[in-house]
């Protein structure tokens, strides 16, 4: 999974490289779930991070992909836990490791401005790993989920070819295998680079 990763990002960097019409930004994250993600970890993320690609189509619109990692934890003092019809009661240690890889579209407002707000829609996939630690067991659930990701921002250009991007996400993944539908929203900060 981390060499596929690796190789993803690798390959958009050196696209960006030879391209003019492209946007480039390096995103800290901090997450916070929602739903059953959060009934199974309520505590805020701040182990997080997002990689995202813009080619400028036109003027006012960016394709590209939105790639991430965010990481959940949470320790619960007692509690029980069901795994195959069996019930564990105990202190637990929990995480929820949400990896999404989707295809993107923006809209730029006012493009070329000091100040461009956006807004955007993700599509792909996210790899979901849950782990919850008991003692000496470890229970472990994973999945493949369908995804969908809406997005607001703000591009603010601080020098020629350098800004900053603030912007606010929420990623949802359907119900898959074992898992239920997993959502969080995130909040990025981050650089980004510009035509």
């Amino acid at each position: 999974m981390k060499k596929i990763f690796i190789l993803i990002i690798f390959s958009v960097l050196t696209i960006s490289a030879f391209s003019q019409r492209n946007l480039t930004a390096l995103q800290y994250s901090i997450g916070f779930g929602t739903g059953e993600m959060h009934d199974y970890i309520s505590p805020a993320s701040f182990r997080g991070f997002t990689f995202d690609y813009r080619n400028l189509v036109q003027p006012n619109i960016g394709i590209g992909v939105d790639i991430g990692w965010n990481v959940f934890y949470d320790e619960m003092p007692d509690d029980v836990y069901e795994y195959q019809n069996i019930t564990y009661s105990g202190k637990q240690w929990r995480y929820s490791n949400h990896f999404p890889m989707l295809a993107a579209v923006d809209y730029y407002v006012q493009k070329n401005e000091k100040f461009t707000p956006y807004a955007g829609l993700g599509i792909g996939t996210m790899y979901t790993l849950q782990n919850t630690d008991m003692s000496i067991y470890t229970f472990e659930k994973d999945a493949w989920h369908f995804a969908l990701r809406p997005e607001i921002g703000v591009l603010i250009k601080a020098a020629p070819g350098v800004g900053l991007t603030i912007a606010s996400k929420y990623y949802y993944g359907f119900k898959a295998g074992d898992l239920p539908a997993q959502g969080y929203f995130t909040l990025n900060f981050g650089f980004v680079f510009v035509p």
